[in-house]
């Protein structure tokens, strides 16, 4: 009797025990001021750390260039133009720009017709700025030759603007599309096709006249 009563005494003694053991590995590995089993780590890092300001690379957010190359004027012929160009990138894909340009009208042929010609002068000069948005729907890099890549870029553009010819202003709507070649981060050549859409009076009837205008122009990327 008494050895059973023993082994049951010696059963629970190593029951409570066991959790006993269990219990304080559990709070030892719970507790953050532990010290770990290994103890044989060689190199200790010590890094110190210092704050690092990162450098303010330039946005290019505004472009400035010019521009030359032909306006046709409808029923007159076509002309030499020039021009200036003021933009600003609002996005990688959206972007306004403002232009100023200028070129000559001749009536010579209609001189040959009706005596006096249309325009006070012969070579009378047409002046138009407007104000557009655009749109870079094929953003991408054209290669040339087979080691070098540069950025390249289709866009669509239209606005609103003003045409003075003849003494008289013609409210004005122009569309077109165009190319931007990238030859740095900062220059670039444009090339663009352009409808300048606005009515005047001809011999005593109002006319919407469609001039189309092709350029070719340098750019260049500030601030």
């Amino acid at each position: 009797m008494m050895t059973s009563q023993l082994r049951r005494y010696l059963f629970l003694a190593s029951i409570i025990a066991t959790v006993g053991a269990w219990s304080g590995v559990a709070c030892a590995a719970d507790d953050p001021q532990a010290t770990p089993p290994d103890q044989n780590q060689v190199v200790v890092p010590e890094v110190t750390r210092r704050d690092i300001e990162p450098p303010r690379y330039p946005s290019s957010d505004f472009d400035i260039g010019f521009y030359g190359g032909t306006y046709s004027t409808q029923n007159f012929g076509a002309s030499a133009v020039g021009g200036l160009r003021l933009g600003y990138n609002i996005t990688e894909d959206y972007f306004v720009q403002g232009v100023l340009a200028s070129t000559t009208v001749s009536d010579k042929n209609y001189r040959q017709i009706l005596p006096g010609g249309i325009f006070p002068n012969e070579n009378e000069r047409l002046t138009y700025y407007n104000l557009s948005a655009g749109y870079n729907f094929l953003p991408g890099e054209i290669f040339i030759g087979t080691t070098y890549a540069t950025p390249f870029h289709v866009y669509v553009i239209a606005g609103v603007g003003n045409t003075s010819l003849d003494d008289q202003k013609h409210a004005t709507f122009n569309f077109g599309s165009g190319m931007r070649l990238f030859l740095s981060d900062r220059y670039s050549v444009q090339i663009d096709a352009r409808d300048h859409v606005f009515s005047m009076d001809l011999l005593g009837a109002r006319e919407r006249l469609q001039n189309l205008e092709f350029t070719i122009g340098f750019t260049a990327s500030f601030f």
